[in-house]
């Protein structure tokens, strides 16, 4: 089933639904209760075997500005890129079903974005932990100034990606703090790759980001809440996870390469190391108990894996802590064991390798 509702509106909101009954209202309601009135809501399921659908299709007979649409299961990114093909807004955003927002967040964006024709307006978003031992924390946008022109956006290119840091994003891959104009996201839709599940969202902002002509940012504003539960944080083993972080880089290197107005090599091999760093610990922290030789096996296929060779070789990294220099050196150096143990022994869920582990 799919409501074909015709109505122009100013911005497009889509939420890719999966299983999530128990967090989808409290996501509908959030956006239903925007200040910014003009503004559509296009709900795709992503074959989920929940009520989630029933309760789609609950909003969409109530609300006229509420669409539906129905599909197989085929993961976020084909979600939302068949959410896309429906929206008919100038602009659109983008809300997970898990998580809700404020309600004078599209307003403010899209003020900000007619005032300046901007192309991608960014906020910043809010932790929101289920764990009441654990605190909010706030993960700013990166960027200082309110408006960029062409030039200023392209002279953020040489930090964009990696800053020297580890992990060190410049651009803040989620796509839930962007407000696109609609036309350069259907325009950059053919670089995301729907078999990419880790950093799957730096697959659109990444291109658009390249193609935008005016950058604007909403300064001090938090008003996407991502929520947080107990199973996010501890995680789930994920076997593949090193082949995923190699496509993810892939993914990098072809929209780079195509686009061709900035060498982003470089940094595309420092964030690929970053990523491993955290396959390292996948196999470690969350595998542990498939024993010490059989992890510490998997470290060793990971870390003489030659293209990860080749990046603990000629990182360009130059702002790492002593405890990533020393980690980095004991793979570049062959001592499995000692990762072993520092990770299982030392570091804790949101150390030092698990901060940036949330929002890829």
């Amino acid at each position: 089933m799919e409501n074909n509702k015709k109505d122009q509106y100013k911005i497009s909101v889509i939420v890719p639904v999966y299983n999530v009954e128990q967090y989808l209202k409290k996501c509908v309601d959030s956006i239903l209760a925007q200040t910014e009135k003009n503004l559509e809501i296009i709900l795709v399921d992503d074959g989920s075997t929940d009520s989630s659908g029933h309760i789609c299709d609950e909003y969409a007979s109530q609300y006229r500005q509420i669409r539906v649409h129905h599909k197989k299961n085929g993961g976020l990114t084909s979600a939302w890129k068949a959410g896309l093909v429906l929206a008919s807004g100038e602009y659109t955003g983008f809300v997970d079903s898990d998580d809700w927002i404020d309600p004078d967040m599209y307003e403010r964006m899209l003020d900000l974005a007619e005032q300046e024709q901007a192309d991608m307006t960014i906020c910043g978003l809010v932790f929101d932990f289920e764990d009441p031992k654990i605190h909010k924390r706030e993960e700013i946008s990166n960027f200082t100034q309110e408006v960029y022109s062409r030039r200023e956006v392209e002279n953020l290119f040489p930090t964009l990606l990696n800053d020297g840091y580890f992990f060190g994003r410049r651009l803040q891959a989620a796509r839930v703090t962007k407000l696109f104009r609609t036309e350069l996201l259907r325009e950059n839709a053919k670089y995301c790759d729907e078999r990419v599940s880790v950093g799957e969202d730096l697959q659109i902002t990444f291109p658009v980001f390249l193609d935008t002509r005016k950058l604007c940012v909403v300064q001090n504003f938090y008003p996407y809440h991502y929520r947080i539960n107990n199973q996010s944080i501890t995680g789930k083993y994920d076997s593949g996870y090193m082949d995923k972080v190699r496509l993810l880089a892939s993914r990098l290197l072809e929209i780079s390469r195509d686009k061709n107005v900035y060498d982003f090599t470089p940094q595309i091999r420092n964030d690929f190391l970053s990523m491993t760093v955290l396959a390292v610990k996948n196999e470690i922290y969350r595998n542990y108990r498939a024993g010490r030789r059989t992890v510490t096996a998997n470290v060793r296929r990971i870390c003489e894996d030659p293209q990860v060779r080749e990046a603990l070789e000629n990182h360009t990294m130059d702002k790492l802590s002593i405890s990533i220099r020393l980690y980095l050196w004991l793979m570049k150096k062959g001592h499995y064991g000692l990762c072993y143990w520092l990770v299982l022994v030392f570091f804790k869920v949101n150390s030092w390798m698990g901060r940036e582990y949330k929002r890829q």
